[in-house]
């Protein structure tokens, strides 16, 4: 059996119908953190998948999660709502065990740098409204930029609306490019996956299927402990 880690309460609990996302709490610029892997020593693991427009992979993902038990934090855009609403009373389960933290990663995937202030809190917004209808949960306080990219006034944007953990990664199992092969995602992968790292995936392709079965392999034999993003990050969130 994996060595999962206890799973902690997902930040809102699900309800069965469709809900409106809280009203944002502002945190002080200073509260704000940007993540690049656990804060200190640790087994732990988080694995990270974003997008989702490849209806294959994220049914994979979705059912990766539910079979193996591996916590994952997901960070979908709602423009592949119709992808990912398919699964929506799956997903809702998984968040409400505590095993899925929901990201928000933008309606469209847009570069937060080149939006305008009114621009990128709609992208945001509608995000985390979508997210909260079809899955029961707020994003906050998780955010991670498309493409990596953020600067000071975005991310002051992103503490009005109440987002003070802006959620990079530190290895990647290089799936964003098209034309990957399974051969240079599982080499991508042995990089990546290690102690206390926050691991970048994407539910984007097809071939991303073939991986599943090496994720399970290098933590067991790293005698790793994937967590959320919640999870590991959870002292942190506690003191704040």
């Amino acid at each position: 059996m994996l060595p999962v880690a206890p799973v902690q309460p997902s930040q809102v609990a699900p309800s069965a119908g469709r809900s409106v996302s809280p009203a944002p709490i502002a945190v002080a610029p200073g509260q704000q953190q940007i993540l690049f892997n656990a804060p200190g020593a640790t087994r732990q693991v988080a694995l990270t998948i974003d997008d989702g427009f490849n209806a294959t992979a994220v049914a994979g993902y979705v059912d990766f999660a539910s079979r193996t038990k591996i916590p994952l934090s997901f960070a979908p855009n709602g423009m592949y709502r119709n992808v990912w609403n398919q699964h929506a009373d799956a997903v809702r389960w998984l968040i409400k065990s505590g095993q899925v933290t929901m990201v928000n990663h933008t309606w469209s995937h847009r570069s937060i740098r080149t939006l305008s202030d009114a621009a990128l809190r709609a992208e945001v917004e509608r995000n985390d409204d979508w997210v909260n209808q079809t899955f029961g949960v707020t994003t906050r306080p998780w955010f991670r930029p498309p493409y990596g990219e953020h600067s000071e006034r975005s991310r002051e944007i992103l503490a009005e609306l109440g987002y003070s953990r802006i959620l990079m990664w530190s290895g990647s199992v290089g799936d964003s490019m098209m034309g990957v092969t399974a051969g240079e995602l599982i080499a991508a992968a042995r990089q990546a996956i290690q102690a206390g790292a926050v691991v970048l995936g994407h539910a984007n392709q097809q071939v991303v299927v073939e991986l599943y079965g090496e994720l399970e392999r290098l933590i067991v034999e790293r005698a790793l402990v994937p967590v959320t993003v919640e999870t590991m990050f959870m002292a942190d969130l506690t003191a704040r």
